[in-house]
């Protein structure tokens, strides 16, 4: 405590620690926690998705991809902090991943928010293996924007609609007429609406269904998560540089993941896991035309 030898001091037997012995303890023990989760291996998890998303955290920008194996189980892989998603933080922290032994030519699904420089670095490291699935609720979000408040509210009804429908065909028909309709009426909102929409089908594509299909079209996972994080550093009352974040962040991080359930809809990643390998199969069939399919950096 801040003054408990004022109040002890005719006390022989008494005693107290200093608030800033309290402090340098959490300091050691957090910083450890973060070199074991910057430095623990990745090599045998039998990973099936990763969720990677950007969030501004006490006015500082991180970027943080959680993996989920093939039962259900989520994992932090790692975290960077810079400007949200460019092309240097997002390749530090793939980099990363690659360094202690994620295996990028295994066909994985990837969800994003739809930032171009991570999908352009998903490309890079993983190619013909990466299923990049855009965030749904992004995509929601960002055609609402252009639109007046009555509006908004159908658009968004029509979009959750159309993403509901359980057929890729069907779900795809919905979304193009609603663009159609939007080219009458607001051209920005049917620009946004088509811009990438193939992402955000990948997972009707590969025939996800069901709870997976809902935790897997969007990166909910990361920002409830976040949510927690926010909570358990309010007790924090001056932020400082160096490694002040991450180490909460990763501390943080590290005392959900043991607390995690399953991810909603677990019992469904075999057939995940096998309509991957299916679909990476016949992409590796796929006859090339100009340039060479990209593989994945070695």
């Amino acid at each position: 405590m801040r003054s408990y030898k004022d109040v002890l001091r005719d006390f022989a037997d008494a005693y107290g620690i200093e608030k800033s012995t309290i402090s340098d303890h959490f300091i050691s023990a957090s910083r450890k926690k973060l070199e074991k989760l910057l430095s623990r291996s990745l090599q045998d998890l039998p990973l099936a998705a990763v969720i990677v998303d950007g969030t501004i955290f006490k006015r500082e920008d991180l970027v943080v991809a959680l993996g989920v194996d093939a039962f259900g189980h989520k994992h932090v892989l790692g975290l960077q902090q810079g400007a949200t998603e460019n092309v240097e933080v997002v390749g530090g922290l793939f980099g990363d991943l690659q360094r202690r032994g994620l295996d990028f030519n295994q066909p994985r699904l990837y969800v994003i928010d739809g930032n171009a420089a991570l999908r352009r670095t998903i490309e890079k490291y993983a190619g013909a293996a990466a299923f990049v699935q855009r965030c749904q609720v992004h995509k929601i979000r960002n055609v609402s924007r252009h639109l007046p408040e009555g509006r908004a509210h159908a658009v968004k009804f029509q979009m959750r609609a159309s993403y509901s429908a359980t057929d890729y065909e069907e779900a795809k028909e919905a979304l193009l007429k609603l663009h159609d309709h939007l080219m009458t009426v607001n051209v920005s909102a049917a620009r946004s609406l088509a811009e990438g929409l193939e992402d955000t089908l990948t997972v009707h594509r590969l025939g996800v269904t069901g709870l997976l299909r809902q935790s897997l079209s969007c990166t909910n996972g990361i920002e409830s998560s976040f949510s927690v994080v926010e909570r358990i550093c309010e007790q924090v009352k001056r932020w400082q540089g160096g490694d002040h974040r991450l180490r909460w962040v990763a501390s943080s991080l590290l005392y959900l993941e043991g607390r995690w359930n399953r991810l909603q809809g677990h019992k469904q990643m075999p057939q995940l896991v096998q309509s991957l390998r299916r679909h990476y199969e016949a992409r590796l069939r796929e006859p090339v035309r100009g340039k060479s399919k990209k593989r994945a950096v070695a």
